[in-house]
């Protein structure tokens, strides 16, 4: 009989989470690294330089890899001979676990969980609860899959109840493309078929956080029907065009993973859960020893990588002007420099009621020939201006931006992904522009910022307006200011480039 102790068991889930959110697993790395070796786009081999810059910055200075640190995602295998050392239940456990990970003074980790989700949506300020599924099973051990899933590739989850006959190939083909670029490509596919409409989700989770190993499969060849549309899927989605952070390229997904369950003769369940480029899992056994043990990846693992600024426009923050922004054209590659002001969500929402009552903008805020960044920033420590300040998915702001391009006078925004037709039309009608950085480099931007204050919304938090002083701070231009964006020009040249999915033509 094995007993485990409850402080091993909470100080194995906040190791694992701290280690995580440095540490990417080794098998990504390689992966990106081939595929950045192979890539043809310059947007999206810069894109994939910027990412695999930004993790071994994080494995060094271990500090969060993404500005969005996940909400905590735990499978718990307990033997049934386990006996527990604890005051606490499991669940708790855990929880204490997650919260000690996310307030840890060295790390400290962006608190993103909100109670009462569809009410006042409050922040629990410590990341938790997290999400558990556990089972029993035969043994006297605890076997813990633990992952930190980022909101913005959370949030492309699909599920579709389909027919027996029906083929699924064609629907992650028809599915793929209406995810966009929020997730943060190039990364992982998740599917799960079968079970129930629940057990179908839970799968696609579990097999985001299995090993990379589609070349390998590719070598030796398909031994059954999962492993051949494993392949399948891979080859077409990646001819698909969309390329790292939907830039347009040769690889979209580094690996497609499948995990079934038998079903119901009249059903067909199928879930998708795409990992982002800041996939963040690991595995660990408690046999009673002891806490788990983490073991570092060795720096000389990551490619010897600099970025490539040589032919970027330096821009002015503080001078610039709509005549100046008119001349940008999309895939242009900017290192900005000067004071923008931040704001998300949240601050959106209040900035359009503040407008529509008549009040005005907070004192402090003026948007006027500016630029906003979306982003969410994890809190400082050390000597740090700020922690890791990524973009953060660019559409939840689309019904904000015609009213805050109209009646604000702002001149850009910078943000993750595509913007949809609402924002292009906005963007266009009011000849601003939208820029990109790049999702999952969280760590390298920050670095670029040299000030940071807050100036308004204090209460919410990471969600609060910041103003920063940034220094040659690379962004890409998504949108011009005439509304073409390369979100919808870049992947269908590259699709017809790569030459195995005929492109439509509207």
């Amino acid at each position: 009989m094995t007993i485990i102790r409850q402080e091993d068991f909470i100080t194995s889930i906040s190791d694992a989470l701290q280690f995580i959110s440095y540490y990417h697993p080794l098998d990504f790395i390689r992966a990106l690294t081939a595929a950045y070796e192979k890539e043809e786009s310059p947007a999206a081999k810069d894109a994939m330089a910027q990412i695999l810059i930004n993790s071994r910055m994080c494995a060094e200075g271990k500090r969060p890899i993404c500005q969005d640190t996940g909400i905590v995602t735990v499978f718990l295998r307990v033997g049934m001979d386990v006996r527990w050392d604890a005051e606490l239940d499991v669940t708790a456990m855990v929880n204490a676990g997650v919260r000690q990970a996310y307030l840890d003074p060295d790390n400290v980790l962006r608190a993103s969980i909100l109670s009462d989700p569809a009410g006042k949506r409050i922040n629990t300020k410590d990341n938790t609860p997290a999400v558990i599924h556990m089972e029993l099973v035969a043994g006297d051990k605890v076997e813990v899959e633990v992952a930190a899933k980022g909101g913005g590739s959370e949030a492309k989850a699909k599920f579709v109840m389909l027919n027996p006959a029906d083929s699924i190939v064609d629907w992650v083909m028809k599915t793929v493309p209406t995810m966009g670029a929020g997730w943060c490509p190039p990364g992982i596919l998740g599917i799960g078929i079968g079970g129930t409409a629940e057990k179908a989700m839970i799968l696609a989770k579990q097999a985001c956080m299995q090993d990379i190993d589609i070349q390998d499969l590719l070598a030796r060849g398909p031994e059954n029907a999962l492993e051949a549309l494993r392949l399948e899927l891979y080859e077409k989605v990646n001819a698909l065009g969309i390329g790292a952070q939907g830039l347009g390229g040769l690889t979209t997904v580094l690996d497609v993973k499948i995990l079934d369950y038998p079903t119901h003769a009249a059903n067909l369940p199928v879930a998708l859960i795409p990992n982002c480029a800041a996939t963040r899992h690991t595995h660990f056994v408690l046999d009673g020893s002891g806490p788990a043990l983490f073991t570092p990846p060795s720096l000389s693992d990551w490619p010897q990588i600099t970025q490539q600024t040589g032919s970027a426009k330096r821009v002015n923050l503080d001078t610039l002007s709509k005549a100046d922004v008119a001349d940008w054209q999309p895939g242009e590659t900017l290192l900005l420099s000067g004071t923008l002001l931040t704001g998300r969500d949240a601050a959106h929402k209040r900035i359009v009621d503040l407008l529509a009552s008549g009040a005005g903008l907070p004192e402090g805020v003026d948007f006027n020939n500016r630029f906003i960044y979306y982003v969410g920033p994890v809190d400082a420590v050390r000597d740090e201006v700020v922690g890791p300040a990524g973009p953060t998915t660019a559409t939840r702001m689309d019904g904000f931006t015609e009213t805050v391009l109209a009646q604000t006078g702002l001149l850009g925004m910078i943000g993750k992904a595509e913007r949809g037709p609402l924002a292009i039309a906005a963007i266009k009608k009011h000849q601003a522009v939208y820029l990109i950085a790049v999702g999952g480099a969280a760590f390298l931007v920050s670095k670029a910022i040299r000030k940071s204050r807050i100036v308004a919304f204090p209460d919410l938090g990471m969600e609060a307006i910041h103003e920063f002083v940034v220094e040659d701070m690379p962004v890409t231009v998504a949108v011009d200011s005439r509304g073409v964006s390369i979100h919808e020009t870049a992947p269908k040249l590259w699709q017809s480039r790569i030459g195995k999915i005929p492109v439509v033509v509207e």
